[in-house]
């Protein structure tokens, strides 16, 4: 092979490999031998091959693009950014396997943006983007364009609760996200909203100071527990720019011990979900009691190498250590959402 045919076919590959990598898929590699390029797209357990040698006949960057973005497409969504923009909704999700896009919010919560079609929900992942040649923020910002900020009419003449239950299309638990629709439902609830997302299908609102506000925590929580779907059992209010922060009660207030236990329970049920498909994860579980306090407990196995999540304390054996005494010998683990942190010696 003379070798400007060689620089040729090198260059071709360099294109290839350069738009896939830009769509996020480090793995992608060149064999020269068999003129293909390898990769393994998210969710696949077997490498797709590209053959080179068709992009030789008609080539040009163009061509590249077209060729590599026919092959990151989800076979099920639409080809083109204008055919898909309209479908795309946000949706306020905790861990989520594989790879899809995806932008921290709220502790142990991320935005997520899906393609709402009639049958089905897809995330929409970095490769999908590329394809579509758009950004992750006009995807978010399309997203949450396409809801509706529906709210209900009328006015309380005493604090009360408000349920939304979705039928599949309304999306009201990523309402929350959009700026200042929490708030608005302040005449509704007879007060500053406070709203619960227990799970996919169901968002209750009632107005902070009520005496309704303690029984939702407990009711937050029994169906986030008993959810297939769960999202979270914590509260959340409208923070200065009209954005969802957490339900804050410090000591001495009434739901202290309350708010405790509701972000211990999410912190337990995010970091099972991660410990699944996590080597060497440690459990993490939660004692303590109402009028002690909630805390929530690492387990470290005796001499053990291990991923210990964030935690109010850590039983290494029978002994029960304060974070904050094992922090400092802690590495935090490159890659995990909720963090875990690697630890080699065992405590003293």
């Amino acid at each position: 092979m003379g070798l400007l045919r060689r620089l040729r076919r090198a260059r071709l590959a360099g294109r290839v490999l350069k738009r896939l990598r830009r769509a996020g898929l480090a793995d992608a590699r060149y064999d020269t031998r068999a003129f293909q390029v390898r990769f393994t797209a998210p969710g696949d357990d077997v490498p797709t091959l590209i053959e080179l040698a068709p992009l030789l006949v008609t080539p040009g960057r163009r061509r590249v693009d077209e060729y590599v973005a026919g092959l990151l497409l989800n076979p099920g969504l639409p080809q083109s950014w204008s055919a898909a923009k309209p479908l795309l909704r946000p949706v306020l999700r905790g861990t989520t396997p594989g790879d899809p896009l995806r932008r921290p919010v709220l502790p142990f919560l991320s935005e997520f943006v899906v393609v709402d079609q009639p049958d089905t929900m897809t995330y929409v992942s970095a490769a999908q983007l590329a394809a579509w040649n758009v950004t992750a923020d006009q995807a978010f910002e399309a997203a949450r364009a396409n809801l509706t900020g529906a709210v209900l009419q009328g006015r309380a003449t005493e604090p009360t609760i408000v349920q939304f239950v979705d039928d599949g299309d309304a999306y009201w638990t990523s309402h929350l996200l959009l700026p200042h629709w929490l708030e608005r439902l302040a005449d509704q609830v007879g007060g500053v909203p406070v709203a619960f997302a227990p799970e996919r299908g169901t968002v209750l609102v009632t107005a902070d100071g009520s005496d309704h506000l303690p029984g939702l925590f407990a009711r937050a929580e029994q169906i986030f527990a008993a959810s297939s779907r769960p999202i979270t059992p914590m509260a959340y209010v409208s923070d200065e720019n009209g954005c969802p922060q957490p339900y804050r009660a410090p000591s001495g207030h009434p739901l202290h011990q309350t708010v405790g236990r509701a972000e211990r329970v999410l912190a337990l049920h995010e970091y099972a979900v991660q410990a699944a498909h996590t080597p060497g994860a440690a459990a993490l579980q939660l004692t303590g009691d109402v009028s002690t306090g909630w805390r929530t407990q690492a387990v470290w196995a005796e001499n053990e190498p291990i991923l210990l999540p964030t935690a109010d304390e850590v039983l290494a054996g029978a002994v029960v250590h304060p974070w904050r005494s094992l922090a400092p010998r802690l590495t935090r683990a490159p890659d995990l959402d909720p963090p875990r942190w690697q630890a080699t010696h065992w405590p003293p």
